[in-house]
This record gives C-alpha cells, sequence and structure tokens, in this order.
C-alpha cells in the first residue's frame, strides 16, 4: 500500500489524498517511508531483480524450479524454490507453456523387443541406459526436417543428435553411430518407440555388433520414453516454438544453427532440478 502511495505521488498525485483514500494519517506513511528496510525484504528486492535479469537473457523460458537454479548460482545463496515461484508471482513472471504431445500408435515393424526398460529413467552409471526418438520441425516454407536424438539416463544429457530433410534409417543410424562414436566402448541398452527405423534388420545389426540391448515402448505408450518426450517438449517450447511465432525459420542451414545452439545450452547452461541443480555435462564430468 505504502509503495503504491509513493508511485502515485510520483505520477502526480498528492500524498495527503493519497493517504485519506487508503485510510491511513501522513504521519504513519512518512514513518513507514523512514523506517530500515528489514533483510528479507532487501534480499527480495535483490532476487527479483536477479529474476529479471535472467527472464530476459533466456528469453523467458525458465521456470519457477528452473529460476531458483539460476538465481543461486548468480548470487551464491540457496534460496528455495517456494520463495522463488512466490516472487515470481508477485512480478507476474512465468515461463512459455508448451503444449502436451498427441500420442500416436506406431506401426510395427520387423524386429520388435519387450519393454526391458519399464520406466526405469533412473541410471547410476554413464552410458548403461539411452533413450532415442525422432521429431519433427517445420521451415518457413512449410518444408519438414527431421531430428533424431540420443539421451543418456545417467545425466539426461543428449549424446548424439542428426538433422534430415528426411525421416529415413539412414538418419538414426547415423545418430547412434555418433553417439557410439563419441562413447567408445558403450554397450547401453536403447530404449525407443516402434517407428519403423527403430524395428529395422540395420537397426538391430548395429546393436547386436556393438553388444548393445534393445527395449521398446508398448504400442500407443508415449510415457514408456517419457524422458525422451519431455526433452522435445522443452526443446520446442524453449526455443522452436518462439521463433517460429516471430519470424519463423527462414532455411535449413538456420533451424540447424539454432537447435543446435540449444542443445549446447541444455547440455552445457541448463541446470535440472532432478540433477541437485546441475547441468547435464556437470554431472557428466563428476562422473568421468
Amino acid at each position: 500500500m505504502h509503495d503504491a502511495i509513493t508511485e502515485l505521488h510520483r505520477a502526480g498525485y498528492s500524498i495527503s489524498e493519497l493517504c485519506e483514500v487508503a485510510n491511513i494519517t501522513r504521519q504513519a506513511y512518512y514513518q513507514y517511508r523512514k523506517r530500515k528496510k528489514p533483510l528479507y525484504e532487501i534480499e527480495n528486492e535483490t532476487i527479483g531483480a536477479t529474476i529479471a535479469t535472467l527472464y530476459v537473457k533466456y528469453n523467458g523460458v525458465p521456470g519457477y524450479r528452473t529460476m531458483r537454479h539460476l538465481v543461486n548460482r548468480q548470487l551464491n545463496t540457496s534460496y528455495g524454490k517456494g520463495r522463488i515461484l512466490r516472487i515470481m508471482r508477485i512480478m507476474g513472471i512465468k515461463s512459455v507453456t508448451r503444449k502436451k504431445r498427441i500420442s500416436r500408435t506406431m506401426k510395427a515393424g520387423l524386429c520388435i523387443a519387450e519393454n526391458s526398460l519399464g520406466r526405469q529413467f533412473i541410471s547410476k552409471f554413464k552410458n548403461e541406459k539411452w533413450l532415442t526418438d525422432v521429431t519433427e520441425y517445420k521451415l518457413k516454407n512449410g518444408r519438414r526436417v527431421f531430428m533424431c536424438a540420443i539421451m543418456d539416463l545417467f545425466d539426461n544429457s543428449i549424446v548424439a543428435h542428426q538433422f534430415s530433410y528426411t525421416n529415413n534409417n539412414k538418419l538414426v543410424f547415423e545418430t547412434l553411430e555418433a553417439a557410439l562414436a563419441s562413447n567408445p566402448g558403450a554397450s547401453p541398452m536403447i530404449h525407443s518407440d516402434r517407428g519403423f527405423q527403430f524395428t529395422s534388420y540395420g537397426f538391430r545389426k548395429i546393436l547386436k555388433a556393438h553388444g548393445m540391448t534393445q527395449s521398446m515402448s508398448r504400442v500407443g505408450k508415449c510415457i514408456d520414453n517419457g524422458p525422451m518426450e519431455s526433452f522435445f517438449g522443452k526443446l520446442k517450447a524453449e526455443r522452436y516454438h518462439l521463433v517460429r511465432k516471430q519470424s519463423g525459420y527462414q532455411t535449413y542451414e538456420l533451424l540447424v544453427q539454432d537447435l543446435n545452439e540449444y542443445i549446447q545450452f541444455y547440455n552445457h547452461e541448463r541446470p535440472q532440478d532432478v540433477l541437485s541443480g546441475l547441468t547435464p555435462y556437470e554431472l557428466r564430468s563428476i562422473a568421468a
């Protein structure tokens, strides 16, 4: 109330009239203005200013959980997520929202595997459990671009990803080979949906050559590949859809460059609540 009186006075209103409307005395107002601000209030002002800076820096992407880690990193503090949420609500700040992905039933191919992963999305070791999937994007001219990505459940990092105009076996095979090349000696379980690339003989042949086991989601159960779906949701909400609403992607090269930059940010800069505030690669480096 007192802060509102101050702001309205700066806009040209009389202190006496404002105090009368607020049903307080001028003396009470001036006493409040002269009081020494409590530490909690000073901290909240600092937190609010930091939130505003980070919100602009990251294009409105961080929700209160991520914002908590970003604020604590910048201020070298340990504020709880409840306090950050309250301040963000007071400031009228919230993260961009994302739509839930519609579940689609995929056609089965030749090589079907059981759901050996069984939604056990926690891994104690690097390169123990990988998830993979393919998603699509659209350029300004309507042409589609496909991306295959592979996630390590140990730290939720994206260990490999590839882009292509065509959603085919080659895209998936090259992504898998890139993941194996960057993690020599790895032979994890790899989980996917029942897309035609993952049920192909060629995919099974690569897995066998590297001593890998295969797991597949049940028909129509995208939740069986939840973390992978969640990553695609974050990427689209925090980067792809924001650009599409503004100007869109004019060329394949611009889309690939921008999404590569996001994945770099996701792996190296974006702290995750489930990783105790670490980024995926921070956790990965500790385990190295």
